[in-house]
């Protein structure tokens, strides 16, 4: 079973294309951090999401800076470059994305209920103030 899950942020906003057949596939590179301290390192995958969800209304949340977590199949892909060195990249097909906020959105957002309610005039309650004569 090939599964690869990761957490990252995205350092390209998503571009949605079409393939021959029609398809829609939106790619953007994911930065994903692993290791800690001096040994911190940041790894590159690339990412595809296709069909409905390449040409949704998904698309406008996947902006540079945005903080995802993917869930998909994983490959590597080889070419030579200019010079004649082969490169390698690592590429995620995407089965489940989920947004997790962070970075910088451009996207524009809806106001939460909260502050709805308080544009609307609605003041919730108070939170009740702690008891200190709990003995722990």
């Amino acid at each position: 079973m090939n599964v690869f899950t990761a957490t990252g942020n995205i350092g390209n906003s998503a571009e949605t294309k079409y393939l021959p057949s029609g398809a829609a596939v939106a790619n953007f590179n994911l930065a994903v951090k692993a290791g800690y301290g001096d040994k911190a390192q940041t790894m590159w995958v690339r990412c595809a999401l296709f069909g409905k969800r390449a040409e949704g209304g998904l698309i406008q949340y996947l902006i540079k800076g945005s903080q995802v977590a993917v869930s998909g199949e994983l490959s590597t892909r080889e070419w030579k470059n200019k010079e004649g060195e082969t490169k390698t990249s690592i590429e995620l097909k995407i089965n489940e994305l989920t947004l997790l906020g962070g970075g910088k959105s451009e996207a524009p957002k809806e106001p939460s209920s909260h502050q709805q309610a308080k544009a609307d005039g609605y003041q919730p309650e108070s939170k009740p103030e702690l008891n200190d004569d709990i003995p722990f």
